[in-house]
């Protein structure tokens, strides 16, 4: 388990949208940051159960948060969830571009509809909801009292966006994508005082990957892979997003942190390779 850390209220007055927020990663990210003092609009594509019961947890708790759905991928949803943020919080500072899916096949048999529903998700969503986040941003007011910067992005990629994976073409090419959006666009839009970063997760204890660390054998067979040996947790991922959303970070864009226990780091060569 990841040691206990207290944050503090770093993102006081802000708020924040996190797509995908209904279950695992995105859940986690949502109450951090509003553990962290920022009201937060938990968004949901098909779970709204899920979605409620992070909103529930984040109320009783003593923060503010609504839940809103929409598909990431569709523009004029992402157009009304945004609406729908403003209507309730009357502002943004922080999108968290955690919304994406995997469908998993060898090439071969991968179907276009596979590719392109993980391009869909994965790419196009985060073109739609940072282009929606920019333009918000540059449509209100500063607050360097409350923030060095007019907004911050943080885009949720994966390791996966360096480490090649096969039987999984789609979902590699739409993070290793990812990763040159957040680069271009952070080169784009520093000079407008808005920070873009990507935080990479590598095995997180999620329902999505619960087949890997399910069992004591799976779980010894994956931590190989994992020179901290532990699998992440995703409370891991949650507080590297409060640090990169708040002024402790902001000296920082266009950079991708990855929040892996060392498994970018090629353990199979520690032997000598």
């Amino acid at each position: 388990m990841p040691p206990k850390v207290d944050i503090g209220e770093v993102l006081q007055g802000q708020v924040a949208l996190v797509t995908g927020a209904s279950s695992g990663i995105g859940a986690a990210v949502a109450r951090e940051l509003a553990r962290a003092g920022a009201a937060v609009a938990v968004n949901y594509a098909g779970n709204p159960a899920g979605a409620q019961s992070v909103a529930d947890a984040i109320t009783a708790a003593g923060g503010r948060a609504i839940i809103v759905r929409a598909d990431v991928s569709v523009e004029a949803e992402v157009t009304t969830m945004f609406s729908a943020v403003l209507d309730a919080f009357g502002r943004l500072d922080i999108l968290v571009g955690n919304a994406g899916l995997q469908r998993d096949a060898p090439f071969v048999e991968m179907t276009l509809e596979a590719w392109e529903r993980v391009m869909a998700v994965n790419l196009t969503g985060q073109f739609l909801c940072t282009r929606a986040a920019v333009r918000q941003f540059l449509a209100q007011e500063a607050r360097p009292e409350v923030s060095s910067a007019l907004g911050k992005i943080i885009c949720i990629s994966s390791v996966h966006d360096v480490i090649p994976w096969a039987g999984h073409v789609n979902y590699a090419a739409s993070k290793g994508g990812l990763s040159l959006l957040v680069k271009s666009l952070a080169q784009e839009v520093a000079e407008k005082k808005i920070r873009v970063n990507a935080v990479s997760p590598g095995a997180i204890r999620t329902p999505i990957n619960r087949a890997a660390w399910e069992t004591p054998e799976a779980e010894a067979a994956l931590l190989k892979l994992i020179p901290y040996e532990r699998v992440g947790e995703p409370e891991d991922i949650g507080r590297a997003v409060v640090w990169l959303a708040s002024d402790a970070s902001d000296y920082i864009t266009g950079a991708t942190l990855y929040v892996d226990g060392g498994m970018t780091l090629y353990p199979e060569f520690r032997e000598g390779g």
